[in-house]
């Protein structure tokens, strides 16, 4: 199955009601992610298992609610707000969908996707804040006409600059990686002194293959040229959208920054977010756009580009993101000791993500795809042959390298491990030079072929 839902100790809120429940919608998913991949599925068969989720969701939200009523929880009108969003609005729509195409496979598709992303987000923010394991980022969203405005636009000029269809993946984007990025922020200020800032941010291989097509650009890799061209093309978003705000003529643009996966990271720690919409353009590559409330502006400013100085400013941004460039190395064990040990080993000089299981590992290798993948070799659930299987089945992330990690040094352990073609293999009980070493070979050979 390509489609799963993994109950990961992070979703537990610490409520026995509410967890309980979530694993049961986390199951329900699963059943209907498996029904989806049948060619025999029939429509009748779809619509009850939609409407048993549906039925279990809105029973949840009920409970739900009544459990922070009767804590008296100060976030309950926010929590209940995007139930009601959810309830009264997302899931209807979907449903009009599906009857309009008749359960067609996309639709159901479309209806899971959207479901099960607003089911593990919502289980990580706004349900675990109710005992005060997390804070609510949403406490301070625009109103609901507002979003959808703006939502609405952002989809429209994505189509209208660079013809893709976008798919809204989140309304809650709370700053995950997802490739290489530019990360572009205007600010703007009134005469009263008031601010409010747009950060937008593309994947690099989005403004590849569309900005730089536009221009002819043969490279095929980010240059200045692209980036000028994609500031002045964020520009025209930031216009269209201030459209949607009475007051925006009496803001001006105070700056405009080139920013830091780390700054950008910084930005979101230290301010609430108005709107954050993540959406991926039909395979093109990902788009996420930030609005944050000017009130809430703290952070001292990067240096702002200038007219006179923006061509050097942005020879020092590429150069400097380029030496921070690092290959990507992503450990897959279950034992959080060798992953702290390893990632300790190897951090001075790869970027490195961490997964404590196979299928956890999935959505690193689709969003953030790494150069290398140290595999353990025997996890419980699913070991690293299935993991080896599952990357070889998905064509995106198929020919990714990966390096057995095994604690087994017997011929016949060593064997396994080689009858399934990695790049390579290492023992886990290897000095931690010998295997640095050997990490450091993997990416000299592989430069030079």
């Amino acid at each position: 199955m390509k489609n799963q839902l993994i109950w990961q100790e992070r979703y537990n809120v610490g409520v026995d009601i509410i967890d309980k429940e979530h694993k049961k919608l986390f199951g329900i998913m699963n059943r209907l992610f498996s029904m989806n991949e049948k060619e025999s599925k029939s429509q009748w068969v779809c619509q009850e298992g939609i409407k048993y989720f549906k039925d279990h969701a809105l029973k949840h939200f009920t409970e739900e609610e009544v459990y922070m009523a009767s804590i008296h929880y100060e976030g309950f009108e926010t929590h209940r707000k995007l139930h009601d969003k959810f309830r009264q609005k997302t899931l209807p729509a979907l449903e009009r969908e599906l009857e309009q195409t008749g359960y067609s496979s996309s639709a159901v598709s479309h209806f899971l996707g959207v479901c099960a992303g607003w089911l593990i987000g919502h289980t990580l923010t706004e349900d675990r804040a109710i005992t005060g394991k997390t804070v609510s980022k949403w406490e301070n969203l625009l109103p609901e006409e507002e979003q959808l405005a703006m939502k609405n636009t952002v989809i429209k000029l994505i189509y209208n600059l660079f013809q893709l269809d976008a798919q809204i993946i989140s309304e809650h984007y709370g700053g995950e990686k997802f490739g290489n990025g530019i990360y572009y922020r205007l600010s703007y200020a009134s005469e009263q002194g008031q601010e409010w800032e747009m950060i937008f941010i593309f994947e690099e291989k989005l403004l590849v293959n569309t900005i730089g097509k536009m221009i002819c650009d043969e490279s095929n890799e980010l240059n200045t040229m692209i980036v000028n061209a994609t500031r002045y093309t964020a520009r025209q978003f930031a216009d269209n959208i201030r459209k949607h705000f009475p007051s925006s003529d009496s803001f001006d643009l105070k700056s405009e920054n080139l920013l830091t996966y780390e700054q950008f990271q910084k930005v979101l720690e230290q301010k609430d977010l108005q709107s954050s919409l993540l959406f991926n353009t039909g395979g093109a590559g990902y788009f996420a756009f930030c609005f944050i409330a000017p009130h809430l502006l703290s952070q001292k400013q990067q240096d702002s580009l200038q007219a006179e100085t923006a061509m050097e400013e942005i020879e020092k941004y590429l150069n400097k993101n380029e030496k921070q460039k690092r290959q990507k190395i992503l450990i897959v064990d279950d034992s959080a000791i060798i992953l702290k040990a390893i990632t300790d080993l190897l951090s001075s000089d790869y970027e490195i993500s961490t997964a404590q299981s196979g299928f956890s590992a999935i959505r690193t290798l689709v969003l953030d795809k790494p150069d290398l993948i140290l595999l353990d070799y025997e996890m419980p659930v699913c070991d690293g042959r299935q993991v080896l299987e599952m990357i070889r089945s998905e064509k995106e992330i198929a020919d990714t390298p990966v390096i057995f990690l095994t604690g087994r040094s017997d011929k016949e352990s060593i064997q396994k491990v080689l009858s399934l073609k990695p790049a390579g293999y290492l023992i886990k009980t290897l000095k931690p030079d010998e295997i640095k070493k050997n990490i450091d070979s993997f990416f000299e050979k592989k430069a030079k072929k």
